[in-house]
């Protein structure tokens, strides 16, 4: 039997992905926090191999919304980054500013598609990619 979650407890759990993204402290959802990153790469992303593009986002970096929770990636003003290697986005993560995984094995596609949408996932070292759209839907 699957297990079922509250809307309640959905929300709640989304809201502190947003804060662990954010850097703020986990159990009162607290602090100034620091703005957490999105990191695009090839399907061998693990740490620092395979980073294609690394994007530094708003604060909040989500907003949390509807049941299941929906986590929407804030990218008003548009988040663009200059690409540091060539190759095809396949993977995303997102990141604290120190680098600590929070969210892993999220789908990369262009334009849509995958949990995090790009302008292209054909990248190459220094070119300007762009986010279109981004999102993470709690499993009820």
């Amino acid at each position: 039997m699957a297990v079922s979650y509250s809307p309640t407890l959905m929300t709640n759990r989304m809201q502190l992905v947003t804060d662990l993204v954010d850097s703020k402290v986990a159990a009162a959802s607290t602090g100034a926090g620091s703005a957490g990153k999105l990191v695009i790469g090839t399907s061998a992303l693990s740490g620092a191999t395979g980073v294609l593009a690394t994007f530094t986002l708003s604060m909040p970096a989500f907003a949390v919304s509807g049941t299941p929770a929906l986590l929407t990636l804030d990218i008003t003003p548009a988040v663009t980054s200059t690409a540091s290697a060539t190759g095809t986005a396949a993977k995303a993560e997102f990141r604290t500013a120190a680098d600590a995984v929070i969210v892993s094995g999220l789908t990369v596609a262009a334009p849509s598609g995958g949990d995090i949408n790009l302008n292209s996932t054909s990248i190459t070292s220094g070119q300007t990619v762009t986010i279109s759209s981004g999102t993470i839907t709690h499993a009820t």
